[in-house]
């Protein structure tokens, strides 16, 4: 009996080592064999507040100021406990579906799991690495947008570079609609790390909320010591599950098994080998990565499944950006020979990819290569665009979103991508230099996102060369572009006349009283989004001229306005049948009693009305 039990205690010790340090396996044999409590550390927990916003993949503000940023989240709470909408808060950049429903937006990627809702993400650094206890996240307004917190175990104020990241989930959850837009003090149940940390991971999904959510601080609680449990519980362990060592690729897809008598037995695969090789290739597809991955290892017959380059024409490594290396890389390569779409976004950042794990792979599979989206991703480099330009000669849609690292030299290789149909810039350091030799050589655009973009001296210069090359351009996003004027804009309008999508929100540049806003609307017969967000000088005669020309229209957002009436908001929603939102916040001559007469007598228009409590 007593050799029974010495076995299962060295199973289920085994099974541990598996995830856990050698230490962290000695001592939990100590506890069994002794069958002690073991002894509590006394440690006092710690409250932190966030030292530094170390990185972001959107925000709502300027990259010049304070106002509506990711950096309001260092220090302690602005504004919580009130509500409402404060330009001392952080905000992200989207909210709702309204952005997925634009031309300008990508389909989504094949294999998604479900399970993943991030689309926003912020890291902070805390003075002291902790054993969290507890995170609160002080929500300001529409709260409910967080679905995931994530802790690392590097430290991010060390000089010392990590040979090894580990990021760790907290809490996860679905994203939520909270029924008030109401502050409050979100602190979910959080689940108990090996590691201490200093850096944690906010990620988030705006896709239900009715505006955009703001958040004021971050609380991080946590003991200097590892808390020990104060009874050893033994793990429910299922004995069929363990294997004391890695087995090489089975043989059970061959045909052919040795019996006992030594005589040779057909086994084969029953009905399944009877099925078409498209069937079960279309079987496959709907699973996710990993699980495809692993349903390589079972038998030889589902492993040449699973390694068909056809399954890999669409791949979607964002999910899995905390555990993405050169080596994950290095075993895709041989099964992405035909890959025309690769999100890679999110991925490589600490040390995780490096240039020639990078470098490999595109060599290796760039060549189908017609979609990378590359946002957020810091290991990026001069180097590395040089590789895209060469190696992916068909690439149509290329996105280096918030890629604000990259040095501006970098970008001059992108003009080499002649076929390029969509490209998005948010938040880098491209120069005006760099982007005009790009729109000299990539004349089929037809997405152009340069929102953000503070290193380009003259938009109007930008807007002339547009007209003059990209006539095919479906959606340009100049978003706080904050030297465009009514010449540059007269210029891309008249050039650039397919145009769908204008983002021209905080582009304080612009006034009304010049005519170009009557003039756009009367360019841009195609227009459906318009965006002229915080510009105060907005009318009701450019309201006019929109519903009158534009029956197309289906988003406008004059946020901010002092001079439009609701006699014009009343024609623009008769004239355009096809509007689905409708921001009118902060608009000063419009009160909350007209707004809910327009949703009444307009129920399928989103109008948003938000205002400073």
């Amino acid at each position: 009996m007593l050799t029974l039990l010495s076995m299962f205690y060295y199973i289920c010790l085994r099974r541990r080592s598996r995830s856990g340090t050698r230490g962290e396996a000695l001592t939990s044999r100590r506890a069994v064999e002794s069958g002690q409590r073991a002894v509590l550390p006394v440690s006092v927990e710690m409250e932190q507040y966030a030292k530094e916003v170390l990185d972001f993949s959107s925000h709502y503000g300027s990259e010049n100021s304070m106002s509506y940023t990711m950096w309001n989240l260092a220090g302690v709470p602005n504004v919580y406990p009130s509500s409402g909408d404060f330009t001392q808060t952080a905000v992200f950049r989207a909210y709702g579906t309204w952005w997925e429903q634009c031309a300008s937006a990508p389909p989504p990627f094949r294999r998604t799991p479900k399970g993943f809702y991030s689309q926003d993400y912020i890291e902070l650094g805390f003075e002291e690495p902790v054993y969290p206890t507890a995170v609160e996240v002080l929500e300001t307004y529409y709260p409910g947008a967080i679905v995931q917190i994530l802790a690392c175990s590097h430290n991010p104020f060390s000089q010392n570079p990590p040979t090894d990241v580990r990021w760790e989930v907290l809490w996860s959850g679905e994203p939520t609609k909270v029924l008030t837009p109401q502050a409050r003090q979100f602190s979910p149940n959080i689940k108990h790390i090996s590691f201490p940390t200093n850096l944690l991971r906010l990620e988030v999904n705006s896709s239900l909320l009715d505006y955009y959510t703001e958040l004021d601080a971050v609380i991080l609680r946590g003991v200097k010591e590892r808390p020990m449990l104060a009874l050893y519980k033994m793990p429910i362990i299922d004995i069929s599950g363990l294997s004391d060592s890695e087995e090489e690729l089975s043989d059970v897809g061959g045909p052919f098994r040795q019996g006992g008598d030594g005589k040779h037995q057909r086994t084969g695969n029953g009905y399944f080998d009877k099925l078409p090789y498209e069937l079960v290739q279309l079987i496959l597809s709907h699973l996710t990565l990993p699980d495809l991955c692993r349903l390589a290892q079972s038998c030889k017959l589902l492993h040449q499944h699973c390694c068909d380059p056809l399954q890999y024409t669409q791949l979607s490594l964002q999910p899995y950006w905390a555990r993405l290396s050169d080596a994950s890389l290095g075993h895709l390569q041989s099964r992405c020979t035909l890959l025309q779409r690769l999100n890679l976004s999110w991925t490589g950042n600490r040390g995780a990819l490096t240039l020639a794990g990078f470098s490999s792979f595109m060599k290796g599979c760039g060549l189908s290569l017609v979609c990378l989206e590359l946002s957020c991703c810091h290991f990026l480099n001069e180097a590395c665009l040089e590789i895209i330009s060469q190696t992916c000669p068909e690439l149509q849609e290329l996105n280096l979103s918030s890629c604000d690292r990259l040095h501006p030299q970098a970008f001059t290789h992108i003009s080499k991508l002649t076929r390029l149909r969509r490209l998005v810039l948010y938040r880098t350091k491209i120069e005006q230099t760099a982007i005009l030799n790009i729109l000299t050589f990539c004349i089929e655009l037809r997405h152009l996102n340069l929102g953000s973009c503070v290193r380009i001296e003259d938009y109007d210069v930008v807007a002339s060369m547009l007209a003059a090359r990209c006539h095919s351009l479906c959606s340009l996003d100049l978003w706080r572009c904050r030297n465009l004027t009514d010449r540059g804009l007269a210029e891309l309008v008249s050039g650039c006349r397919m145009l769908e999508e204008l983002d021209l929100g905080w582009c304080p540049t612009l006034q009304s009283s010049t005519g170009c806003f009557q003039h756009l609307a009367r360019s841009l017969p195609r227009l459906r989004k318009l965006f002229l967000t915080a510009n105060r000088t907005v009318c009701d005669s450019d309201v006019e001229e929109l519903a009158a020309s534009c029956p197309s229209l289906q988003h406008l957002d004059i946020l901010g306005t002092r001079l439009v009436s609701c006699a014009s908001l009343k024609k623009l929603l008769q004239s355009c049948p096809k509007l689905l939102l409708l921001d009118i916040s902060f608009c000063s001559q419009i009160d909350m009693r007209v707004v809910q007469e327009l949703c009444g007598l307009f129920p399928n228009v989103a109008i948003k009305k938000s205002f400073t409590q």
